[in-house]
């Protein structure tokens, strides 16, 4: 298996992304309706700069939008909700702990849409816990 094993790409991440959110809770799955997810392997130079990263390994994800529940009918045509997942740091991240990556990807969306929504890390752990 080694000799032929490579790291996953960027559709491998994307596949394994979109299981996981599809594998979450209804409830919580609800509050980003039509939710896309992008890969890419860093963040971008702006996105460092407006996180105050310090390293392009910094960051695993991040949540762009406006859910479900904060929006208002005297929106404009709101832009659709986005979850960045950034590979290498989450292969770093996967190599560096004793995780599955389906795990590691997991808690990387669970974290960037619970965060933008203010739950607690005792109700993301449950939403975690319910996925695995």
């Amino acid at each position: 298996m080694w000799p032929t094993a490579k790291s996953p790409t960027l559709e491998d991440m994307e596949a394994i992304a979109h299981d996981a959110f599809a594998r979450l809770p209804k409830h919580f799955h609800d509050l980003c309706e039509g939710l896309i997810i992008q890969i890419d392997d860093f963040p971008t130079e702006d996105v460092l700069k407006e996180m105050g990263a310090e390293s392009e390994f910094d960051l695993l994800g991040l949540f762009q939008g406006v859910g479900l529940p904060f929006r208002s009918s005297g929106d404009i045509a709101p832009m659709p909700n986005m979850i960045w997942l950034y590979r290498r740091p989450i292969l770093d991240y996967w190599a560096e702990h004793d995780e599955t990556l389906g795990h590691v990807v997991t808690h990387v969306l669970v974290h960037e849409i619970g965060h933008h929504f203010g739950l607690s890390d005792d109700d993301m752990e449950a939403i975690e816990a319910a996925v695995t």
